[in-house]
């Protein structure tokens, strides 16, 4: 039987050994480079939008906005790395000063091309 899987939003597939729950997803690499290039796919736009499918390619979960809250990482006898990955999804807090970081950022282009005479910069 084929593992369960985590797709990301960029549609990097990452096989998981262990998926509980999103609070307990075991991801086992061959080394420590393999265990940092799979945390290098855990960025905030991959995370903006998660499957998990089982095993049998269905689809058991979808969420938006992740966070990795955690991980913990062992090194096996043989080299291999065994992570635990802790994710949530953001609050509605964490969301609000998302919305309120992009209002300014649009509020600053536009008094900035108000200032230049009309003129993009």
């Amino acid at each position: 039987m084929m593992k369960d899987t985590m797709i990301l939003k960029d549609g990097n597939v990452i096989e998981l050994e262990e998926a509980s729950s999103l609070t307990a997803l075991k991801v086992v690499a061959a080394d420590r480079a393999a265990m940092l290039e799979t945390w290098s796919k855990l960025t905030v736009e991959n995370l903006a939008n998660v499957q998990i499918k089982n095993g049998d390619g269905l689809v058991v979960g979808k969420y938006t906005d992740l966070v990795m809250d955690h991980e913990t990482s062992i090194v096996e006898n043989d080299g291999s790395v065994s992570t635990n990955y802790c994710f949530r999804e953001k609050t509605d807090v964490e969301q609000l000063e998302e919305r309120v970081a992009a209002v300014e950022e649009t509020t600053d282009i536009l008094t900035m091309n108000a200032l230049d005479g009309g003129e993009l910069v």
